[in-house]
């Protein structure tokens, strides 16, 4: 091969990987997106009373035996808020990079 031969062979390479790469965070930010109503119903049940009720609920066995509560556990929802909340600074941090800070 010669050198413009490497050349286009490496640029192809790293143009189908950053479009797949580009289609599969496009996706997924879709997904992301879509989950913010519901994250703000968890994060509202988590600092209201009523998660609290449920918490003391479940500690008196008063729920059934059989029933998911990962969302009674004291870190589950917390720690999803803190991800959600790095996450969205780690996107902030990405646009800045491509954008500079004043977005230009």
């Amino acid at each position: 091969m010669t050198k413009q031969t490497d050349r286009i062979t490496k640029m192809e390479g790293i143009l189908d990987d950053a479009r797949a790469k580009a289609d599969a965070f496009e996706a997924a930010l879709e997904a992301f997106r879509a989950t913010r109503e519901e994250v703000e119903e968890l994060a509202a049940y988590y600092e209201g009373d009523l998660w609290r009720r449920d918490f003391e609920d479940d500690e008196d066995g008063k729920l059934p035996a059989d029933l998911k509560r990962g969302v009674l556990s004291e870190d589950a929802i917390y720690d999803l808020l803190t991800d959600y909340r790095r996450l969205h600074e780690e996107m902030l941090d990405v646009v800045e990079a491509y954008l500079g800070p004043d977005g230009e």
